[in-house]
């Protein structure tokens, strides 16, 4: 067998080393962090957790709508296109703050 493969056989076989200790370390560390948590009455709550499942971080959440229509009483969060009311409205000088939800 060549240097060269026999090297490649070794990171392999620490790579999958140092998972199993970064597992077996991960482990202690939950079970630590859950002992200390009990011990001094700590809830996922105080640690800024929702409660919830974790989301994945390109998840899309519910945004807040930031203008309105006094008209018609449609919303925009003010992300993306703009709607057609605000585009005649600016168009006709209106300024969009004008219709900021306060």
């Amino acid at each position: 067998m060549s240097k060269y493969k026999e090297l490649l056989d070794q990171i392999e076989s620490l790579k999958a080393q140092a998972e199993e200790e970064r597992q077996r370390e991960s482990s202690n560390v939950v079970a630590d962090i859950k002992q200390k948590m009990a011990q001094y009455g700590i809830t996922p709550a105080d640690l800024g957790f929702s409660g919830g499942k974790a989301s994945k971080s390109n998840s899309k959440g519910v945004v807040a709508p930031k203008y309105r229509d006094p008209a018609t009483g449609k919303t925009w969060t003010g992300r993306g296109r703009a709607p057609g009311w605000i585009k005649e409205a600016e168009e006709r000088g209106v300024k969009r703050e004008t219709f900021l939800i306060k």
